[in-house]
């Protein structure tokens, strides 16, 4: 899995119910084409990241197709969640450039 593009963004919590930041990061994910995820219109990752008295974690993630936006069934292997929380946590910063 290689992560060739990406966005990020803060959300904001109107409601003031959640404690700490959330950010929502876009992930263009490049999958070879023998792997089950492959899909020729691309594939994304979208995952909302928490930053709060817990620490700086994945707290929610899901595939899409990038063709028609519908949601994929799969989970992160535990190296690759473990590359995408370091990959989040280093680029938080990023969020308001």
């Amino acid at each position: 899995m290689n992560i060739t593009e990406y966005t990020v963004e803060k959300l904001k919590d109107p409601t003031g119910i959640l404690e700490g930041d959330r950010y929502e990061f876009f992930l263009d994910i490049e999958v070879p084409e023998d792997d089950e995820l492959y899909s020729e219109s691309g594939i994304e990752l979208r995952v909302i990241y928490a930053v709060d008295s817990k620490g700086e974690r994945i707290a929610q993630y899901y595939f899409t197709n990038k063709g028609d936006g519908k949601v994929l069934d799969f989970e992160l292997e535990e190296e690759e969640e473990a590359v995408i929380n370091e990959f989040c946590k280093a680029h938080l910063d990023e969020e308001n450039e």
